[in-house]
């Protein structure tokens, strides 16, 4: 029987037989018993399902990875110690030295770096594209040598929108997949898979942990994107893999395994950036919460947009929700039922100013973080985007007083209350 995104969020990815755990056990264990050899060399071959090592797969892990696959309508997904973590494998599953990615400048600073810098060195070249371009420039960006488009729902923390079908149109006109990160609108406003998509990475570290309690990210396949099509274009999973005896993922495994598994018995093997089992814990606490949470933050994100548009003091308000902003329609179509609780304000006055105005907050706290239950607030030009120029900045749509506030599901009258007083003179 199909359910409602909120009964899932509630109950998917574990059902206790008769007599056992209601809650998601902790299987707090680095290693599992087998009674014979044979048992286990069956797992290392990959034939068997099973457990044998917590640094590749995990009972309470899986569990919570099974929920955020059903959440995006995915067919197989994997956790990671970090939404760093999810992006860098969900790229280095399929692209390795002398492979090209193509990646929308508005993402957040710490995926730029990952991809122009740390990346680069290991060989894979990435081409930045405005997710405003038009089709002959986006087209014009593929080489023969392109693997996958990457982008983010709700770019961090320009709060630009991806046009998700363009450019699932433009990578699948290419033979790639599209990667986007869903971590700012979550699946509870949108599911990118409906929109084309083929991959989905998460910081759960953010909405779906809610509670800044612990870092983490996942992974989640479409199950869709038929690599044995493109099989010159992805050897990775089209050809045998002789570090597990030969076996060629996409045949054994098919559409809907064949990259989770990969990523798993390669790059969890070989990296091992493996989330604990009390963190998946925690991180399903909070994903039972996180339809209810998710209409507050959008809710009083909206208030707050409302109040700072009207202030004197503010030069301008980015929120998806607001009719002047620029992907406004591209907002309502692929999150009608709102954004997300993250708003970016410019203060005038310049950067002097913003960094006034940050030391006057009270109820807000100044994080490295967003997304949470408790409101905070950041000023990206001097800590998440310090390592970018003033050009790179402007790319990103970022300037030296904006301002990004994410709002809690506290009483909006108290937010508000905290940000007049913190920009009065």
């Amino acid at each position: 029987m199909a359910q409602h995104i909120e009964t899932t969020c509630v109950q998917g990815g574990y059902t206790p037989k008769n007599g056992e755990p209601r809650q998601i056990p902790i299987v707090q264990s680095t290693t599992f018993k087998y009674d014979t050899i044979q048992g286990m060399a069956q797992l290392f071959d990959l034939e068997a399902s099973g457990y044998f090592y917590t640094r590749l797969q995990n009972p309470t892990n899986d569990a919570v990875a099974a929920k955020i696959a059903a959440l995006e309508g995915g067919t197989a997904a994997m956790l990671t110690s970090s939404g760093q973590a999810a992006t860098f494998y969900s790229v280095f599953n399929i692209a390795s030295a002398g492979d090209h990615i193509i990646a929308s400048a508005a993402i957040y600073g710490g995926s730029y770096n990952l991809f122009a810098v740390t990346m680069k060195k290991m060989g894979i070249d990435f081409t930045f594209i405005s997710p405003n371009c038009t089709d002959e420039e986006l087209n014009a960006a593929f080489r023969p040598n392109t693997k996958a488009v990457f982008g983010e729902t709700i770019a961090n923390p320009s709060l630009v929108i991806f046009d998700i079908e363009r450019f699932a149109n433009a990578a699948h006109a290419h033979g790639v997949p599209l990667i986007v990160d869903n971590t700012f609108a979550t699946p509870v406003n949108c599911r990118p898979f409906e929109w084309g998509a083929d991959i989905v990475v998460h910081s759960t570290t953010k909405y779906m942990d809610g509670h800044g309690a612990c870092v983490g990210g996942a992974i989640v396949d479409s199950g869709r994107f038929d690599w044995m099509a493109h099989a010159d274009r992805f050897p990775g999973l089209c050809t045998p893999d002789e570090s597990y005896h030969g076996i060629t993922y996409a045949e054994k495994f098919g559409l809907g395994g064949a990259y989770i598994t990969k990523a798993t018995a390669q790059l969890m093997r070989d990296f091992g950036s493996i989330p604990s089992p009390q963190n998946a814990f925690l991180l399903n606490l909070g994903l039972e919460s996180l339809h209810v949470r998710m209409e507050r933050h959008c809710a009083n994100a909206m208030a707050v947009a409302e109040f700072l548009s009207d202030h004197p003091k503010v030069e301008r308000v980015i929120y998806p929700g607001l009719k002047n902003h620029p992907s406004y329609n591209l907002a309502q179509k692929y999150l009608p039922h709102g954004s997300c609780g993250v708003i970016s304000f410019e203060i005038r006055g310049g950067r002097k100013a913003a960094e006034t105005f940050m030391s006057r907050l009270q109820t807000a706290a100044i994080e490295t973080h967003v997304a949470d239950a408790r409101t905070c607030c950041l000023h990206p030009a001097s800590t998440t985007h310090r390592q970018m120029n003033d050009a790179e900045l402007y790319a990103c749509g970022i300037t030296p007083a904006l301002i990004r506030y994410s709002c809690g599901i506290e009483n909006v009258e108290d937010l508000i209350a905290d940000l007049d007083q913190a920009l009065a003179d």
